[in-house]
């Protein structure tokens, strides 16, 4: 066999991608309106609102919302998380990331679009951009003109509204982790320590590099979602697609000529939906890992339908079986063994939250000696209490155990414990030995929270331990 025999033909079958807005790698975004970009906006204003605010909410005199590294406690409204519950936090990220599989799914890549903080903070961008340098045209147009008065305060001035805006990102994020009110005045008095002024402007200068420059680079070529969303995509998932059937041939018509007439589909080939696409892609192209489902394109397409006479749709949220002709499967397997994941995990996730105990105890016996005989004649075993007051307050408990009859308690049977505090307390057991029917007995340690009703389930603490004996 020669080397002609053995050489397989190839045949490149990529569309051929339509031009894009860009210049020099940049993509200017056209402004959009319609019924999914006011969703956006709104979301995103929420979304961001919530984040803004959501350090300066208070309960009880106290930050909401706090995650204490240094202290190694999470405050969540009226819930304190130690580090020995954090198997909640996990359980969190589980639900989050099935959660995210579930909706990408069903709507393809609405998060990216939507709600994912990139795209928000983008889209701010864009907006300080759009009210201070103008239309994509004018801003593309500015950025070719020499450097003069005009480019130079409007660049100035964008420049300056953004790093406004991250330096409260900055400041924000790390008022999760240190209280708002200490970080706001030191911030102002500029007294931050080097550390915490470094992490504030580090998150600041991440969002001014991420939104103001490299922006969908991200999505593309840094998250990893983007290339591993496919693998959750099937023919009922809902992404933005543009109807070939319906659209080509494509090409420009005046509005009350008959496209049939002219051989033409639906498509006046206007190039609306590729100058607002914030990933400088075309849609009709196909389906590609760069669109987000932001669905700037469909409101374009809707908008220029509307203007020719022609129904909406071309561009939409649809499934690939719904172009086909055929019928989208919303309770398809893969879906709903998802939705029962979420449903399993969230009622753990809430069982485990509402079991969270405000107090923590731990039982430790003496190693040196497993017992040992009293004066009088009884048999005394040593243990060490660690008492863990999960709360923030000043807390009283009172101690007992059960298990042994007649057993004489030495040391403090009532101990006052601060706020976050975990102390050791010697006690020991003594008891008759003719009391006594094995060499172990099971007993168990009572810690009483003196703060709660004795009906509340939280109100009592208990540890088994053992107590030995030299009984035979």
């Amino acid at each position: 066999m020669n080397d002609k025999q053995k050489q397989i033909n190839v045949k490149d079958v990529t569309p051929a991608r339509s031009h894009r807005p860009t210049d020099d790698g940049h993509i200017y975004v056209r402004a959009q309106a319609g019924k999914w970009q006011k969703l956006r906006k709104y979301l995103g204003w929420i979304l961001m609102s919530i984040f803004i605010i959501g350090p300066w909410l208070t309960w009880d005199g106290r930050q909401a919302l706090l995650l204490d590294i240094e202290q190694q406690r999470f405050q969540v409204f009226a819930t304190t998380i130690w580090p020995q519950d954090l198997t909640l936090l996990a359980l969190f990220l589980m639900i989050s990331a099935v959660a995210l599989f579930f909706v990408t799914t069903f709507l393809g890549r609405v998060w990216c679009g939507y709600v994912c903080p990139q795209t928000v903070w983008t889209f701010i961008f864009i907006w300080f951009e759009e009210k201070i340098e103008g239309s994509a045209n004018k801003r593309r147009k500015l950025d070719k003109s020499p450097w003069g008065f005009n480019k130079i305060w409007r660049k100035t001035a964008k420049h300056i509204a953004w790093l406004g805006v991250s330096l409260i990102t900055g400041f924000t994020f790390i008022a999760y982790f240190i209280p708002a009110s200490e970080l706001a005045i030191d911030v102002l008095t500029f007294s931050t320590s080097f550390w915490v002024g470094f992490w504030v402007w580090f998150f600041a200068f991440c969002t001014y590099g991420n939104a103001g420059f490299m922006r969908t680079i991200m999505c593309t070529h840094i998250c990893p979602y983007a290339r591993f969303q496919s693998a959750m995509f099937d023919k009922d998932t809902f992404t933005v697609s543009y109807d070939v059937e319906r659209g080509e041939s494509r090409g420009p018509r005046g509005r009350k000529a008959d496209p049939k007439e002219l051989g033409l589909g639906d498509c006046i080939d206007c190039n609306l939906c590729v100058q607002v696409c914030p990933a400088g892609i075309d849609i009709r192209d196909g389906l590609q890992y760069e669109c987000i489902n932001c669905g700037a394109c469909v409101d374009a397409c809707d908008q220029t339908m509307d203007r020719m006479g022609y129904e909406r749709g071309l561009i939409s949220y649809t499934t690939e079986h719904k172009l086909k002709h055929g019928t989208t499967h919303v309770a398809r397997p893969k879906l709903i063994g998802y939705g029962v994941i979420i449903t399993v995990l969230c009622a753990v996730f809430i069982y485990m939250a509402m079991s969270i105990m405000p107090m923590g105890l731990e039982i430790l016996r003496d190693r040196n000696q497993l017992y040992r005989e009293t004066n009088e004649g009884l048999i005394e075993n040593t243990y060490t209490m660690k008492i863990n007051n999960k709360t923030l307050d000043t807390e009283v408990y009172r101690l007992s155990v059960e298990g042994l009859d007649d057993t004489t308690w030495i040391g403090p049977q009532e101990v006052e414990v601060r706020g976050g505090e975990i102390i050791s307390l010697p006690i020991s057991l003594a008891v008759d030995p003719y009391l006594l029917s094995s060499p172990v007995s099971d007993v168990t340690f009572v810690l009483t929270h003196t703060g709660l009703d004795e009906d509340d389930s939280k109100a009592t603490l208990r540890h088994k331990s053992k107590f030995f004996s030299a009984i035979n």
